[in-house]
């Protein structure tokens, strides 16, 4: 696990599906609603999916935001 405090740390993403592009997929739609802008998201998107293993997009993810590991809850995005 990263040590550093993501990028958006006020912005929590869980998601129940063991595929990376779910978390990606979520990560993208929690940015949105924080209203973070455009060009920020598209800038996430290309360093994710610059990674080609999923544990190297995974990584991204959580330095963009704080990613819930926990399995078997129901996939969703809040900020608090």
């Amino acid at each position: 696990m990263m040590s550093a405090a993501p990028r958006y740390p006020e912005i929590h993403v869980r998601v129940s599906s063991p595929n990376p592009l779910t978390l990606v997929a979520a990560v993208r739609c929690a940015l949105r609603q924080a209203h973070v802008g455009r060009e920020e998201i598209w800038r996430f998107s290309q360093e994710a999916f610059a990674r080609k293993s999923p544990r190297g997009l995974r990584q991204v993810c959580q330095k963009w935001v704080r990613v819930d590991s926990r399995e078997g809850k129901s996939g969703n995005s809040s900020r608090n």
